[in-house]
């Protein structure tokens, strides 16, 4: 076993640890294939001849349980449907050569739906994301790096506008599951008014996909409600019907 994977409670490991402070730094410290030349070559040699020099530390890695090296199925609940609403209404999944990226915006002035968005990411991954604000506004966005993300998620890379978006199938087989995404979707894209003077009352999904809007449309009225479908909307706007709604999406809760 290589000195670094020893337990480092270990005297072998210890000896190797101290026989480093004798050692001269390398010629390459604080060098990048991007800054040094003599870098970039080895880099470019490596690549064309097929080595892998991480090959061994990364095998170890896997077999330490450290590194992921399967992806299973992700458990099919209300935590994860609430999830895909997110993903659908204010996310994006970006694959990469060797990865995929989940991302998902949120507007600072709802701490609390970011929190929720944080938790369900780390929960149902079971690993840390990692966020920020975009300055000069009140977005801020939390992502997450890994393997299979668009397959296991049922949602497609890429933007949403080349994709025909559709709430996945196992979703529509219970009202909670169908709740909970809508939960997740309203979040992401809803908002809610009253016009006092004339007792209008406006509880809205926004969206430009037209296939997503059919499906929040259907999700409604399977809840037995009597939305009404727009351009780039679906609406409800009986009173005592958004009133119902939105306790049940806990939609005030999370905006807060």
């Amino acid at each position: 076993m290589l000195p670094n994977l020893l337990p480092k409670n270990s005297k072998e490991f210890i000896k190797w640890k101290n026989s480093l402070k004798k050692r001269s730094s390398p010629w390459n410290k604080g060098h990048t294939k991007k800054t040094h030349p003599s870098i970039q070559k080895i880099s470019q040699t490596m690549k064309k001849r097929k080595i892998d020099n991480f090959r061994q530390w990364r095998d170890e890695m896997k077999r330490l349980g450290t590194i992921k090296s399967k992806y299973p199925p992700l458990q099919k609940n209300k935590e994860l449907s609430e999830l895909i609403g997110l993903v659908l209404g204010d996310g994006n999944l970006y694959k990469h050569k060797r990865t995929e990226r989940l991302t998902i915006s949120f507007n600072t002035k709802y701490p609390n739906i970011i929190k929720r968005g944080r938790y369900l990411i780390e929960k149902i991954f079971q690993k840390k994301s990692t966020g920020c604000q975009i300055e000069t506004t009140n977005c801020a966005r939390i992502w997450l790096y890994e393997k299979n993300n668009s397959k296991r998620l049922g949602i497609p890379c890429g933007a949403k506008k080349n994709h025909q978006l559709r709430i996945p199938k196992w979703i529509w087989e219970s009202e909670k599951l169908l709740r909970a995404c809508l939960i997740g979707l309203f979040n992401a894209e809803g908002s809610y008014s009253v016009n006092k003077p004339t007792y209008t009352y406006n509880l809205q999904f926004s969206n430009t996909n037209k296939s997503l809007l059919k499906n929040v449309h259907r999700a409604l009225k399977m809840l037995k409600y009597n939305p009404n479908l727009r351009k780039n909307t679906v609406r409800l706007r009986r009173k005592e019907e958004a009133r119902k709604f939105l306790k049940e999406i806990r939609f005030q809760e999370y905006r807060s």
